[in-house]
């Protein structure tokens, strides 16, 4: 019986663990890190989530900025980003990426 308990609970905090990353990554207009984060970059021909390769932030309420560690990997971050679903349109300068979140309306 406790084996079952024990098997149960293991699933149980598992469930919970993906739900908390699903309603990190949920849009609300404001610029967070956990949008692009898991983001998986191929690096050296790894997928490699994107906070192992570069410094994420926010310096400002709708806006992302991605510095990569290893300027080569700028454009497969790019590329990553363009993949994904998230429907925002990097903005590269060769040293950063910009990413402008924009604000939510009733279609988005």
């Amino acid at each position: 019986m406790n084996d079952v308990l024990n098997e149960t609970r293991a699933e149980m905090h598992k469930s919970l663990e993906s739900l908390s990353n699903d309603l990190a990554g949920i849009r609300t207009g404001r610029a967070s890190t956990s949008l692009v984060e898991k983001i998986r970059v191929n690096y050296y021909d790894m997928p490699t989530p994107m906070q192992q390769l570069a410094l994420i932030s926010v310096p400002e309420a709708q806006l992302i900025t991605i510095r990569p560690y290893d300027p080569s990997a700028i454009k497969n971050i790019e590329r990553a980003i363009l993949q994904s679903d998230l429907g925002i349109t990097p903005n590269n300068d060769g040293k950063l990426i910009r990413l402008k979140i924009p604000s939510l309306t009733e279609e988005r």
